[in-house]
């Protein structure tokens, strides 16, 4: 009879909800992003949603410079303890004086790792590594917006940093420690503790993932043993955000541990690292969001470069193979990367690449955006450039006379026009001879192009005569 009842009011309450329609907002599908920015105005978010539901109480303890130096240990791992407490920081009303006193804790424990002797006991390095997972460890929440653009928009901030920002500092403190020993702790420091650590770089918080850098330079100089873990990790990081997600908000920061790593390397380069250059630095460069991070990728490859010139040939056919076509902002900055590039090259390996890399330069000389012709025609302006320039005029003069002579004819921006008069006048010192051969060539072959488009348009103007007479003729209008 129960179940009948039951069935009865589920029955009326579906009826009920399919008679009524749902309020739904409406959705303009053409609304500007800008209008769609306006609605979202927070500008901090928190995933420490750990919350118990009730209010968290700690029970006061004693300064650690207030109790003797053999009560020190036990009290710090205590201190430790107490900090794996983790509060809700959307909530900006709750648990108020217990949230004072844990960041009160987390100072004077910064304090206390940073100039005191005997604390790191084998005890001491479990219950550290706790404290800092407890807090720093967590599902990092969503965007606020779906199309956010870090470019433009601005990053959502971590709500709990007042705490989170001190135990970083304190990590940080610890693994510099002159006591510091890396033999006890890479039982806690680990790979799952680095892969947690990795995953923390997406954090839209640019303070965090600053913090987050230092932590992963330390970890990597000090565990032998995850050095190539870590290399493999983030070059899954890397491939993933080339290949599936191109969202990664750390990839700055990462890049800049890598330069450093890269500048440690031992010679011969080993061949995973030359993969990892090919495969995955170099296709960084075909992503969207290229400008967040380009000057640490460009520090990147030239470190590579300065390590192995062998390797240019590979670098510098990869980026003409990824040149961007449609974006100019791009092209300036490959253009800014191929300078540096051109900085650091042997003589024996510009000869390798010269003649593909100058019928580039040509193009982006011709370029009709103003900003793109400068910054390749700024390559004259380079002392080191000129010298290989220079040394090679025979090949790379004929590349680029015919662009550079029509262009100082022909372009609308006067200043281009200027500093295509400067490069014209550098060849003709360096060569005097090709440059006037290529001069009379030039002017000849554009006389028989005028010659035969004067031919072309008198073929034409007879050929419409002659349709024109027909046409007459088939109307009667003229006899035949």
């Amino acid at each position: 009879m129960c179940f009948l009842i039951h069935l009865a009011l589920f029955s009326r309450a579906m009826s009920s909800a399919a008679t009524t329609p749902p309020s739904v907002d409406k959705v303009d599908g053409f609304s500007r992003k800008s209008v769609r920015k306006a609605k979202q105005k927070r500008s901090q978010s928190s995933s420490q949603f750990r919350s118990q539901g009730k209010p968290i109480e700690l029970t006061p303890l004693p300064l650690l410079k207030d109790v003797s130096a053999q009560e020190q240990p036990e009290l710090f791992l205590k201190k430790l303890q107490q900090c794996c407490a983790v509060f809700d920081f959307m909530d900006t009303l709750s648990d108020l004086k217990m949230k004072e006193y844990k960041r009160s804790t987390l100072n004077e424990l910064v304090d206390y790792v940073t100039v005191s002797r005997g604390y790191l006991t084998e005890q001491a390095y479990p219950e550290v590594v706790k404290m800092v997972s407890y807090n720093i460890f967590r599902t990092l929440p969503p965007s606020d917006s779906n199309e956010f653009d870090p470019e433009e928009d601005e990053p959502t901030l971590e709500a709990s940093w007042p705490h989170l920002q001190l135990v970083y500092e304190f990590f940080i403190r610890f693994l510099e420690s002159q006591e510091f020993q890396p033999s006890i702790a890479k039982k806690y420091i680990d790979q799952k503790f680095v892969l947690q650590l990795l995953e923390l770089f997406d954090s839209e918080d640019p303070r965090e993932r600053d913090y987050l850098k230092t932590v992963l330079h330390r970890i990597y100089g000090k565990f032998l043993g995850l050095r190539a873990f870590i290399r493999k990790q983030i070059n899954n990081i890397f491939l993933r955000f080339v290949y599936e997600t191109e969202h990664f908000n750390g990839v700055a920061e990462l890049l800049e541990i890598l330069g450093s790593i890269i500048n440690g390397f031992a010679l011969p380069l080993k061949a995973e690292h030359k993969q990892f250059l090919v495969k995955v630095l170099i296709p960084l460069h075909t992503v969207r969001s290229l400008s967040l991070f380009h000057a640490q990728l460009a520090y990147c490859i030239v470190q590579f470069l300065e390590k192995d010139p062998a390797l240019t040939e590979p670098v510098i056919g990869g980026l003409l193979k990824f040149w961007p076509k449609t974006c100019s902002q791009k092209e300036v900055m490959f253009l800014g990367e191929l300078e540096e590039i051109l900085d650091v090259i042997e003589p024996t390996q510009f000869v390798k690449i010269q003649d593909p890399l100058f019928k580039q330069i040509s193009k982006c000389v011709s370029s009709p955006h103003f900003q793109v012709a400068e910054r390749a025609l700024y390559y004259w302006n380079n002392e080191y450039i000129m010298s290989l320039i220079e040394e090679n005029s025979n090949v790379i003069l004929p590349i680029m006379f015919t662009s550079l002579y029509r262009i100082s004819k022909e372009h609308w921006n006067p200043a281009i026009v200027a500093l295509v008069y400067n490069v014209l006048k550098a060849f003709m010192e360096m060569n005097s001879t090709l440059f006037d051969e290529l001069t009379s060539t030039y002017k000849s072959d554009r006389q028989r192009e005028k010659k035969k488009e004067k031919e072309r348009e008198e073929l034409w103007k007879r050929l419409e005569d002659l349709e024109l007479k027909r046409s007459l003729q088939s109307d009667g209008i003229i006899p035949t």
